[in-house]
């Protein structure tokens, strides 16, 4: 039928959001947009806007997705902080090891774009970014830690978290990533066992 969108929206969404992924913002062209979505500039801008308004929707689609594998891992830091912040991590570990998405995190990577976009859309990177550590905070003041350590630790173990994701995107072995956790975590439960 005439008029009639030809195309289904996650799909084009899933695409636009691994190009801009794999490139980065500043790197994405509308020409790369149109070969990862199948669309053409005309129906790029009609459906989903502009680049801005495109990569806001990226964006939110990621911090969504991740975000809620995120919150699942530690719906049980109450009975164990300890576990669930491994089982935090593992979600960026699964992630890592995910050959249908590029390295990386697309929130860091944005970041570290911020410069070279609108201040609309920086802003928005800056805010998704930081959703990690008052989510570590709950889930760690849940298990009994105070709120001073439970500050300190949930913005460590974001800390942590980006720096995996930095890490395989340069090679590291998925053994030295899971050391890296290993650590973080044997910290954490020593920091736990007064409280528990």
């Amino acid at each position: 039928m005439a008029g009639k969108k030809q195309f289904d929206m996650d799909t084009v969404l899933d695409a636009a959001m691994i190009q801009f992924w794999r490139s980065g913002y500043a790197d994405t062209s509308l020409d790369d947009l149109s070969r990862a979505t199948g669309l053409n500039r005309s129906s790029i801008y009609s459906s989903l806007g502009d680049k801005d308004a495109l990569f806001l929707r990226c964006l939110d689609r990621y911090a969504t997705r991740y975000g809620a594998k995120y919150d699942a891992a530690l719906s049980c830091a109450a009975e164990d902080p300890a576990a669930a912040v491994r089982a935090f991590f593992d979600v960026t570990l699964g992630r890592i090891a995910d050959p249908a998405v590029p390295d990386g995190c697309l929130m860091a990577q944005s970041v570290m774009a911020s410069p070279a976009l609108s201040p609309g859309v920086a802003e928005r990177v800056k805010e998704l970014f930081g959703l990690q550590r008052p989510r570590l905070r709950t889930a760690l003041k849940a298990g009994g830690m105070s709120d001073g350590n439970a500050e300190d630790f949930a913005v460590h173990i974001a800390a942590v978290n980006q720096s995996l994701a930095v890490m395989g995107r340069a090679g590291s072995s998925p053994e030295q990533l899971r050391a890296i956790v290993d650590v973080t975590v044997d910290a954490l439960a020593r920091a736990l066992r007064p409280a528990g």
